[in-house]
Formats: C-alpha cells, sequence, structure tokens
C-alpha cells in the first residue's frame, strides 16, 4: 500500500512539475527579455488587426466577403508557391517576370503597417526565416519550435521576438545571397510596407469599412492562424508517415505531422507538414492523390504551359528510404531474421 501511494504522489507531481516548466518558460518569453521596436510594434500590428476583424459582424455584406475570400487566394499562392516553394526552396524555376508577379502578389498579404514593423513581410526576411526553420528544425536555434520553445512561442510568440528569428540585427539575412544579389527583392524589402498601406486606403476608397474590415481584418486573422499553426500544430499532433530522423538537444523525438488534410485544404496544400520535412525539396507537397495541394495543382498548370520547369519531385527511391514503416523494418532485421511465419526470430 505505501508503494502504491508512493507512485500515486510520484504521478501528480509530474504534471505540477511540466505545469511549473511552462509557465516559467512562458514568463520568460514575455518579460525575461529585452523587448526591441520590432517586436513592440508587431505587438500592436497585431492587435489592431484582431480588433478590426471582430468589428466583421458590424460590418458584413457580402461583396466584402468576396474580395476576403479573392484576396486570400491571392496572397495565399504568393506565400506557398513564390515564397516558400520557389524563392526558399528551388522547388521549380519561373520565367524572371513571372517570378517577380508572383512574389509581389504576395505583398497584398497585410503582414505590417509602417517600414520598420516585420513580422515576415519581405521575400528576403521570410526566406531567411524559412531557411533558418529547416537547417535547425525542432531545436533552439528553430524560430519556432514548439518542442524547444512551447506551443504558444510556436504559434505566434515567435513573430513578438525579433532575436530568435535573426539572432540579432546586424546578423539577419545572411542565408538569403542568392536573393541579395537580385535588385528586384531588395527593392521590395525596402517598400514592402507600403504596397500594403496602399491597399488598405483601396479596400476604405472602394468599400468603405466593411471592405478594411474584411479585406484586411477578418482575411489576415484569418491566413495568421492558419499559417502559423503549419508551425505549431503540425509540429506537435497529427500523422507521420516519413521519418525526418531529427530529434531534438534533450532527448525528444520531434513529430512533424500530417494533419489529416485540415491545414493541406486551409492552407492551399502547406498542411502535408510531415511530407515537406521529409522532402523539402519538392514542389508537391501533398504526394498521395487524394493529398489536396492547390499550391501543386498551380505549377503543375505552370509546367503544362511551359512557364515552370526544373520541377523537383521526391523519386520512389528516395520515398523508400524515408517510409517510416521501412524504418520499422530496418530496425527488426538488424535484431533478427523474419520467418516464413511473418514472426521475428533470433540470428
Amino acid at each position: 500500500m505505501d508503494m502504491e501511494k508512493k507512485e500515486k504522489e510520484q504521478a501528480e507531481v509530474v504534471p505540477t512539475l511540466e505545469w511549473y516548466f511552462w509557465l516559467a518558460k512562458w514568463r520568460i518569453q514575455l518579460f525575461g527579455r529585452q523587448w526591441n521596436f520590432f517586436d513592440v510594434a508587431s505587438v500592436i500590428v497585431v492587435s489592431v488587426l484582431h480588433c478590426l476583424a471582430l468589428l466583421a459582424p458590424f460590418h458584413f455584406n457580402w461583396g466584402a466577403v468576396w474580395v476576403a475570400m479573392a484576396l486570400n487566394s491571392i496572397s495565399g499562392v504568393g506565400i506557398t508557391l513564390s515564397y516558400h516553394r520557389n524563392l526558399a526552396h528551388k522547388s521549380f524555376k519561373l520565367p524572371k517576370w513571372l517570378e517577380y508577379f508572383f512574389a509581389i502578389a504576395r505583398f497584398w498579404d497585410f503582414r505590417c503597417i509602417v517600414a520598420t514593423t516585420c513580422i515576415n513581410g519581405s521575400p528576403l526576411e521570410w526566406v531567411s526565416t524559412h531557411r533558418n526553420h529547416h537547417q535547425f528544425t525542432d531545436t533552439w536555434s528553430d524560430p519556432h519550435s514548439p518542442i524547444a520553445k512551447g506551443l504558444w512561442f510556436s504559434h505566434i510568440g515567435w513573430v513578438f521576438d525579433y532575436r530568435s528569428r535573426f539572432g540579432s540585427y546586424e546578423g539577419r539575412l545572411n542565408n538569403v545571397g542568392d536573393l541579395k544579389k537580385q535588385p528586384y527583392y531588395i527593392f521590395l524589402h525596402y517598400t514592402y510596407p507600403f504596397h500594403s498601406v496602399a491597399l488598405g486606403v483601396l479596400l476604405y476608397v472602394v468599400g468603405g469599412l466593411p471592405f478594411l474590415v474584411w479585406g484586411m481584418g477578418v482575411r489576415m486573422v484569418y491566413m495568421f492562424h492558419v499559417t502559423f499553426s503549419i508551425n505549431s500544430i503540425c509540429h506537435t499532433w497529427g500523422t507521420q508517415v516519413w521519418d525526418t530522423d531529427m530529434s531534438v538537444g534533450f532527448g525528444w523525438k520531434t513529430i512533424i505531422s500530417n494533419l489529416d488534410g485540415l491545414f493541406g485544404l486551409l492552407a492551399h496544400g502547406e498542411g502535408w507538414h510531415n511530407n515537406h520535412h521529409a522532402f523539402d525539396y519538392s514542389a508537391r507537397q501533398g504526394l498521395e492523390w487524394w493529398q489536396i495541394d492547390t499550391t501543386w495543382y498551380l505549377i503543375r498548370f505552370l509546367q503544362a504551359l511551359g512557364l515552370a520547369a526544373e520541377v523537383k519531385l521526391p523519386t520512389e527511391a528516395q520515398k523508400k528510404r524515408k517510409a517510416l514503416c521501412n524504418k520499422v523494418i530496418n530496425k527488426k532485421e538488424k535484431l533478427g531474421t523474419v520467418g516464413n511465419n511473418g514472426k521475428l526470430q533470433a540470428t
């Protein structure tokens, strides 16, 4: 009885310790660091957009809703096709005029209001952050890891921590030399906030407050949380088909998952995140026919027109090496052999 009582007490202590651990981490992330101008400005921008979205029920009309949906599709493709698969991973090549067109389409994503306020708006900063994420996946150097830094931080807290993304102002953008060589991306880097402001003014002039509330507030809050959920939720829950062969510094195995198609649909195919981390060079993230990937459909269409070239996809041999089920079989084969009855036998 004493042993059972002791085990019960220990079981009650563990969740309590975990709670204090995450609470302490949360307090450090908010108050245990120095906030700079970029961090404060990002908090203001995100807060304003959320407040704007709260006005949606009071300024509803179908015209504003359709505008929000159209802009969401345009800016969504700008992120997934241009910033992510084309610029960050070089999964395919486009003619420069078309590459630049998709890159500027991303600016219709209202991520900032003033020039010095960057959530991850310009191509240079977005690509730099994402390349750091893949280089240091789910380690302390990952800009937004739920394993290393907690779910809240990986979802939105990292947006308010400039140093978590770039280390320092001077050290930022050290992994996007290929883009910094192109004057077009330098121009966008220094002017992208003005595109967003111009869009906001245009929406207000054309449709008044309803267009501004839905076209900016609702659309951006929706896009924020869908995009951020890829960083947080898809690194925490879901199904894992491929072995990404990553473990964090304190011994936990990272789970980079496909979340049952939900974010595959909402995020233009980006939700097949286990697929993506297994084959980050692939232009197609929905690798199965039933995995909806609207960005891939557009890339395939451009390829059929002769506009997308050098489209990268994983081969069957590469898939076989990464398949999680094959990893399990190989591990068993190292321990023994499989007999005719399908059971493992010692060697």
